[in-house]
């Protein structure tokens, strides 16, 4: 059985000191391990930003796709190799702006996929711009007066899709952070975590203290049930979305590919897709 060390590489990251998602990369290196997985049954796809360079950093198959693309690549790793287990991941920038097209048509299809954002409320490899969850009035070189744009809430977004797993973790604790994960792989269906993964070089609004003086654990929270969306949304709007834990999580939504008619349980790298000249004749007079 793999430990989270077979899920380390040689490869050294090249993130900052001291940025979070170092935390990330630990975490799911834990979860993997924890879940029984093998480095061969896992494949990670990242889109373009600091936080994109993860799936090189992982001892398993790996893609580092184009921006804002990591989802739609994701998605057809899943239904094309159902045996592995796909983890999709980038940034807020990535999965919140140019990639937002993605995020919602991925939420609402609902291929069991894991899609981990490492959500910095910066552009970081650009070196420092305002990104669609930074806060009004946030002042970068983009910026310089004070952002006069409202944040995207991701996580509202995707409970009025009627997300399946939707949850939130803070890269400072690694122990809360790992569960989430666990439980979003384990998860049959698409699974949203976001990540809030300080900038230490860049967001020096949005650092560590900061966090730890502004968020709220949803375990200290007497009665609340993950299994109830209205409750759930309510809360993030209570707490101005600054809550970590699994908010939500409907284990009765089938995934897109077990209501596919005629799907085959097997993917299709494992099917038998030699046909004959007769086949394919009749396949080709079909769209003729």
């Amino acid at each position: 059985m793999a430990t989270f060390k077979d899920f380390r590489n040689k490869v050294k990251p090249n993130w900052c000191p001291g940025c979070g998602d170092f935390s990330v990369l630990a975490a799911m290196q834990r979860a993997f391990a924890n879940v029984g997985l093998e480095p061969e049954e896992v494949a990670i796809v990242s889109g373009i930003g600091c936080s994109g360079r993860i799936s090189g950093y992982v001892n398993a198959y790996g893609l580092h796709g184009v921006h804002g693309r990591a989802l739609p690549i994701a998605q057809g790793l899943k239904l094309a190799n159902r045996d592995l287990t796909v983890v999709a991941s980038g940034g807020d920038g990535d999965g919140f702006a140019i990639g937002m097209g993605h995020t919602v048509h991925a939420i609402r299809r609902n291929v069991d996929v894991t899609y981990i954002v490492m959500d910095n409320q910066i552009y970081g490899l650009t070196k420092g711009q305002t990104s669609p969850r930074s806060a009004q009035g946030f002042q970068t070189k983009s910026t310089p007066q004070g952002s006069i744009e409202q944040a995207i809430s991701p996580l509202e977004l995707a409970l009025s899709l009627n997300a399946g797993f939707v949850a939130q973790s803070f890269s400072s604790d690694l122990k809360q952070l790992t569960h989430v994960i666990e439980e979003g792989l384990k998860h049959k269906g698409f699974s949203l975590i976001n990540v809030y993964s300080p900038c230490v070089t860049y967001n020096k609004i949005n650092t560590y203290e900061w966090f730890k003086q502004n968020i709220v654990n949803l375990d200290t929270l007497e009665g609340y049930d993950n299994a109830n969306r209205g409750q759930a949304m309510q809360t993030l709007m209570e707490h101005d979305g600054l809550v970590t834990g699994i908010l939500y999580q409907n284990k009765e939504r089938l995934p897109y590919e077990a209501m596919i008619k005629g799907f085959k349980e097997e993917g299709l790298a494992k099917q038998d897709l030699n046909i004959s000249e007769e086949q394919f004749d009749r396949l080709m007079a079909e769209f003729a």
